[in-house]
């Protein structure tokens, strides 16, 4: 027994030697390694699910505390644009695309933030300065965009077709495709590209209303058969009116008008102004 005992107390002094001769840094070290992997653990969370103003504040003092991580930078100007601060997001990414570590990618959210400011010419120039061989989704949606904007239409749609073929999920996109359509009188192109956009997301009510104009321009003011809620149905509903009024249409528009306060379950304020105020113009 005391044989046992004495092996045993000598593997516990073995052990506890070859715990002393780690060295002070190397413990330091180990906790370092430790609280960064919390610390990513919370700014994925900061990046997500946190209210966004709390996150501007927790990145904001990580960079007070470690002010040359790039990480933390994207972080920060991430977070300004959940909050919608666009403007401090645009400086925040100038200041993440002058680190020497960025990348192609750190330009193409500079250029987000810059269309998000209307500031369409730099978001430009900005995306011109990354090479052609940088290839991802986002960047030719933003390309298709200024494209649209600058009416540079067979481009916007060279564009958006690149896009679309970059991603697995391709129905916002598609929308914004459908959109740009629908804004040069392309109604019979803009209503397909909805439709497409809706086969890869049922859930897109902007879509959902995009496709009701497209189809309402052209003179059909049936709804789309697609998933739709009553609520969803009563608003789809008021915007083939107003799709009717805009062709002249004014007895099918305040029918439209009468079927969408019917169909929604509770009172829809919008559609019995715009019924109103079809009443009050045509009485006069």
């Amino acid at each position: 027994m005391r044989h046992t005992l004495l092996v045993s107390l000598c593997a516990a002094g073995v052990l506890t030697v070859s715990a002393c001769t780690e060295t002070a840094d190397d413990v330091h070290r180990k906790l370092q390694d430790v609280n960064v992997v919390d610390e990513s653990n919370l700014s994925d969370v900061m990046l997500t699910v946190a209210d966004p103003n709390e996150a501007v504040k927790y990145f904001q003092r990580s960079i007070e505390q470690s002010p040359d991580r790039i990480d933390l930078q994207r972080g920060l100007a991430t977070s300004l644009i959940r909050a919608r601060r666009v403007e401090e997001a645009v400086a925040a990414w100038e200041r993440v695309t002058e680190h020497p570590e960025s990348t192609d990618e750190d330009k193409v959210e500079l250029a987000d933030a810059l269309i998000r400011a209307n500031e369409w010419d730099r978001a430009r120039a900005t995306l011109n300065t990354i090479p052609p061989t940088y290839e991802t989704h986002k960047r030719y949606r933003l390309e298709a965009m200024i494209a649209d904007s600058r009416k540079e239409w067979s481009k916007a749609d060279s564009f958006y077709e690149i896009a679309v073929g970059l991603t697995t999920t391709p129905a916002s996109t598609l929308n914004n495709w459908g959109y740009s359509k629908l804004t040069r009188g392309e109604f019979a192109g803009a209503e397909k590209l909805f439709a497409q956009a809706l086969r890869q997301d049922p859930t897109l009510f902007t879509a959902k209303n995009n496709l009701t104009l497209a189809r309402g321009a052209q003179g059909n003011y049936t709804l789309p058969v697609v998933p739709m809620s009553q609520i969803e149905r009563a608003q789809l509903l008021h915007t083939l009116g107003l799709a009717a009024i805009k062709r002249g249409d004014v007895e099918i528009g305040k029918g439209l008008f009468k079927e969408a306060i019917e169909a929604h379950p509770q009172h829809f304020e919008e559609a019995a102004r715009s019924l109103a105020a079809l009443e009050s113009s045509v009485s006069r």
